[in-house]
């Protein structure tokens, strides 16, 4: 019994994983889509992500735009999963898993 449970937490972090490097890399795809550009006569930097509506920051340099955009795509993920909504061109792959008890 103890090494299905073993087996099972297994494949659940190994799951996990997986997503996680998913949900990373569509980060930081969709982040070298943004487009910058300065505002405010140059005191300020806007950035969006066109794909992605809604998404976009300012800040008062270049490197705190990119972290307030991250910041604004992480919040637009963990949105659209709570209220289950699509996400473009987000795919989870299916994997058929059987789990063997050895006693």
């Amino acid at each position: 019994m103890a090494s299905c449970i073993l087996s099972e937490g297994f494949y659940f972090s190994y799951f996990c994983d997986i997503i996680i490097y998913m949900l990373q890399s569509y980060i930081l795809t969709y982040l070298n889509k943004a487009k910058y550009e300065m505002i405010d006569d140059g005191k300020k930097f806007y950035a969006e992500i066109k794909d992605l509506r809604g998404v976009w920051a300012v800040g008062k340099t270049l490197e705190e735009c990119r972290e307030n955009l991250a910041s604004s795509l992480e919040g637009w993920i963990i949105l659209r999963l709570r209220k289950n909504l699509p996400m473009p061109n987000f795919k989870i792959p299916s994997y058929k898993m059987s789990i063997r008890s050895y006693a």
